[in-house]
């Protein structure tokens, strides 16, 4: 290509990416009508569209190597699908097959999407990533391989010849390459570990999380106006935020409180297996001692000697995994305990699997035998209970979400007589807010709050130049 038509070229990229940028701007919210969903619109994503767009402009001067992750359902693709939906896209599904089939695929792709006669047979993948790479000195070239884990189960051998290709080719080279993965532990070990030929090529790591509340909250108002806040709670309970999810539900028009239970726990239903195959192949051979854990912490055994004390064997080794490699819990302390290791609780961070794990798993034995309904009883018998922890964790959001806070906690005694639900502190202006949650404002009794919040400053001894306010939250202030 001559360096007149090259420029001529790099400048209609550049007016594309600017074009989708200001779109997003001038939509605000990020709703985009998509193709690919025909109910549901395009929520949220603001910061993630703008950190692709930034990326696919730089990608136009220097080669940008991106890892996108994030849970399964969570949006990866789609995101990435809407972000570059201006632009060619060459997307390459890492399916488990022969990787001379995935390897001819690909090259189709190449083909069809950038008018590029096929070389001929290729029955490696490393031949199509040198090939892209040396197509992508000519001209700018975005590149998508999705479920980039399972070349693990095609050939081990992919990752370290990516790593000579991408040295050797990447000075040159126009091009955005990006690698999802949905396996959070497979794509930690590629992209973390040192001892992995990848380590330390990746440009830019996105991390795609679930909905948050004021999302949840939109999509209400769109499709169920009427909505009632246990309508909300029992969305945010189910979901958690997870796109998929959220779609589910909205194409089956079942967004009200019972509707929304009813959908669960039918007959053949996706949510009752979803939790299963979403982990196990997380947890491999193991997942049975993860499931045991993962389903005593949903149920409220959250210290380690509550947990092994069930299980009769020691788990240090397996939460430490589960919090670290599979970023499935988290360990939780009083604030401004100053022990690592005193008074520690784990929580499920995921909303949908702590419900999955509490219900569905724990009484599948009822599934088993068709006690759908029997198990619907359970989970409604017991509603008001646990949606008062899911209630907490509404708020706990919202706050982060508010970006109001720089520091959210709550706090409790070593006697456990004393608690508060949670502590918000601004440090930059030194004030501090506590907060009582409960179901029901009438629950709520701020002299108790008061007195807690004495016992909290005298034992601590922090804060106590702060200003400090109080108040209670029901699900009125959702």
């Amino acid at each position: 290509m001559a360096s007149d038509e090259k420029f001529t070229f790099y400048i209609m990229l550049f007016k594309k990416y600017n074009y989708l940028c200001n779109r997003n701007r001038r939509f605000g919210n990020s709703r985009f009508d998509n193709k690919h969903i025909q109910d549901m619109r395009f929520y949220d994503r603001e910061e993630e569209m703008r950190m692709l767009c930034e990326i696919g402009k730089r990608s136009l001067q220097t080669a940008q190597f991106t890892v996108l992750t994030g849970r399964r359902r969570i949006g990866k693709t789609m995101l990435v699908r809407t972000a570059y939906a201006d632009a060619p896209l060459l997307y390459f599904f890492v399916a488990r097959k022969a990787e001379g089939e995935l390897a001819q695929s690909y090259m189709e792709q190449i083909e069809q999407m950038l008018g590029i006669p096929q070389v001929g047979t290729v029955n490696k993948f490393a031949d199509v990533f040198r090939y892209v790479m040396q197509l992508a000195k000519r001209q700018p070239i975005t590149v998508m391989i999705d479920e980039f884990q399972e070349f693990l189960k095609v050939n081990k051998s992919v990752f370290s010849e990516m790593q000579e290709i991408w040295d050797t080719n990447k000075a040159e080279a126009k091009i955005n390459l990006i690698v999802c993965g949905s396996v959070n532990s497979l794509m930690n070990k590629l992209f973390r570990d040192k001892k992995e030929p990848l380590y330390g090529r990746q440009t830019q790591t996105i991390k795609l999380q679930a909905f948050m509340p004021s999302v949840l909250k939109q999509i209400m108002e769109e499709y169920r106006p009427n909505y009632s806040q246990e309508d909300l709670l029992t969305l945010y309970m189910l979901t958690g935020g997870v796109p998929k999810y959220v779609e589910m539900l909205v194409d089956r028009d079942a967004l009200s409180h019972e509707e929304i239970l009813n959908t669960v726990f039918e007959r053949d239903s996706y949510f009752l297996d979803e939790g299963k195959n979403s982990l196990i192949e997380e947890f491999g051979r193991d997942y049975g001692i993860y499931f045991s854990i993962l389903s005593l912490i949903a149920q409220g055994h959250n210290s380690r000697s509550d947990i092994e004390g069930i299980l009769q064997t020691e788990i240090g080794g397996y939460l430490t995994k589960l919090m670290d490699d599979y970023g499935l819990i988290a360990k939780q302390q009083p604030m401004f305990e100053e022990s690592k290791n005193r008074n520690v609780r784990y929580v499920l961070r995921d909303q949908f699997l702590c419900f999955w794990f509490r219900f569905i798993y724990k009484y599948n034995y009822m599934l088993e035998v068709g006690a759908h309904k029997k198990l619907l009883e359970i989970v409604q018998r017991d509603y008001t209970t646990y949606s008062g922890h899911v209630l907490e964790e509404w708020f706990r959001q919202s706050m982060k979400e508010s970006g109001l806070y720089t520091n959210i906690g709550y706090w409790h005694d070593r006697r456990g007589e004393n608690e508060i639900d949670i502590i918000a502190a601004d440090e930059t202006k030194r004030r501090v807010d506590f907060f009582e949650v409960k179901r029901q404002s009438k629950e709520i009794d701020l002299n108790i709050l008061e007195q807690r919040m004495n016992t909290f400053l005298t034992s601590t001894g922090k804060m106590s130049k702060y200003k400090k306010n109080m108040r209670g939250l029901s699900m009125q202030d959702m």
